[in-house]
């Protein structure tokens, strides 16, 4: 197979295997859902999940963020890890969307990548999910998963990211991330599977005999 019929091919079988692509991420607005993808940098999806309801019980819109003391977020937020880091910078995005956004949040990378603790990952997925602009965030599972089905080199998530864009419909690419950090979690996982033993693994390369070293 080419690396764009490897692509088709993954492309339509994950589509079989997840036709709906809910967030994972519990949330209501898109305000709730950037303080939800900030606070899972290093933390999973289900600790973040939570977290978020005593979180958003206290204060989910930025004016009542505002209001909670940076002290009071990092208790709250502590299973997630990096918690002085990350209080911090949901006290202070909120404060700033107030003050640049009139509390709401910007619907521009550039505006969101200027708040802080927002990187391009972030933004992307709120880009992407709360407003319905085309995005390909990539997390751990799609930069090990791209590698080990030969879509890019890996030397880093902004290749990969790149290398994604241009094989897969830009139509497809909201779901499609979704489907493959779905896909990445339950089959094609770090240690169920070196490259040889998921059933797309199988598909795309069924002469594959040995492990696939992945780039972090």
């Amino acid at each position: 197979m080419t690396k764009t019929e490897r692509a088709a091919t993954i492309d339509r079988r994950l589509a079989e295997l997840y036709p709906e692509t809910p967030v994972p991420l519990d949330h209501k607005d898109a305000y709730t859902l950037l303080v939800s993808v900030l606070l899972s940098a290093q933390c999973t999806d289900k600790r973040v999940n939570l977290v978020t309801p005593e979180l958003f019980a206290r204060a989910d819109t930025p004016e009542k963020m505002t209001q909670v003391p940076v002290a009071e977020i990092q208790r709250i937020i502590r299973p997630c890890g990096l918690s002085p880091q990350k209080a911090k910078a949901i006290a202070g995005l909120s404060r700033l969307l107030l003050e640049r956004h009139g509390g709401a949040v910007p619907r521009t990378f550039a505006e969101l990548e200027a708040l802080p603790g927002v990187g391009h990952k972030t933004a992307s997925v709120v880009m992407a999910q709360a407003f319905g602009v085309p995005a390909f965030p990539v997390d751990t599972h799609i930069h090990r998963l791209a590698q080990r089905w030969k879509l890019t080199s890996g030397r880093s998530v902004v290749e990969t990211e790149r290398d994604l864009k241009k094989l897969f419909p830009r139509e497809h690419w909201n779901q499609l991330h979704l489907r493959i950090i779905y896909y990445g979690r339950e089959h094609c996982t770090a240690h169920c599977c070196d490259g040889t033993a998921c059933e797309i693994c199988r598909t795309l390369f069924p002469r594959r005999k040995k492990p696939v070293v992945t780039r972090k």
